[in-house]
């Protein structure tokens, strides 16, 4: 009990990070700007909700996407890691596509994919499921993951009283903060890979 445990606060933490989520406040912030509260509100719990789903097929599917293309998990940890690292440069070097502003629903796409869940997400999350052995840490694994989609469908649905409390400059810092801890994840999972080549 206590290892699945230890096993879903670590999961959750590094999903938490893996979403980026102060870069996609950043963007969310940009957006929305010109709506109503209310709507604001809506749009942050159709991203949360998509964010999830989304997720949650890439996280059980996983083994499947490795079976089908005869991809060893090694070797998708290697270019995952390599595209999270690229990722993480980009948050501290400060880059961000530039906000649209024609009208529908962009709950789904550009906020949730590609922004919050992008190519080196996705590669995260296909390795994560991939790695599961058991029941248990399946079902920690996803239960950490939809924690920490609702953590980001809550920071976006709070997002003006964040903005109002840390201001853009402080949500530039955290967000390159953000990519610090992504590239040492990233690093992480292609050391893993290729200490599982050199086996």
């Amino acid at each position: 009990m206590a290892e699945n445990l230890n096993y879903f606060f670590s999961v959750w933490i590094k999903l938490f990070f893996l979403l980026t989520p102060f870069f996609v406040l950043t963007m969310f912030l940009a957006y929305t700007k010109d709506k109503e509260e209310r709507e604001r509100r809506g749009l942050a719990v159709k991203v949360g909700a998509a964010v999830a789903l989304a997720s949650l097929v890439l996280y059980f599917f996983g083994n499947w996407i490795f079976a089908v293309f005869g991809i060893t998990i090694d070797s998708f940890r290697i270019g995952a890691g390599a595209l999270l690292f690229l990722s993480a440069v980009a948050l501290i070097r400060g880059e961000k596509p530039e906000a649209r502003t024609e009208d529908g629903d962009i709950a789904v796409v550009p906020l949730a994919i590609p922004m919050t869940i992008g190519p080196a997400t996705t590669g995260a999350l296909l390795v994560m499921g991939a790695e599961n052995h058991n029941a248990a840490q399946t079902m920690a694994g996803c239960s950490a993951l939809v924690m920490a989609a609702l953590c980001v469908g809550v920071m976006l649905f709070l997002s003006a009283s964040i903005h109002r409390l840390v201001g853009s400059r402080g949500l530039t810092i955290l967000s390159k903060l953000t990519g610090l801890i992504l590239s040492a994840l990233a690093a992480q999972m292609v050391f893993s890979g290729i200490k599982n080549f050199m086996r």
